[in-house]
């Protein structure tokens, strides 16, 4: 039994794509500027990226489907 990996729907490869360019935004926005007053802005930046990295692996992976 395979896996068989294919391009995601366009949906989810524009919606994880916004949300790893608002990750990259508050990454910046953490890093560079005292935006928030102390608001822990770089561990929400960590998990907007991890959610956009899931919702492209699942887009890929779903997709598919198994195949035997």
């Amino acid at each position: 039994m395979a896996l068989r990996l294919t391009p995601p729907t366009k949906n989810i490869f524009y919606l994880s794509t916004l949300c790893a360019i608002v990750a990259f935004v508050l990454y910046l926005l953490g890093v560079f500027s005292g935006v928030g007053g102390g608001f822990p802005m770089l561990p929400i930046a960590f998990w907007v990226a991890m959610l956009a990295w899931g919702l492209m692996t699942a887009g890929v992976a779903m997709k598919g489907g198994l195949r035997t």
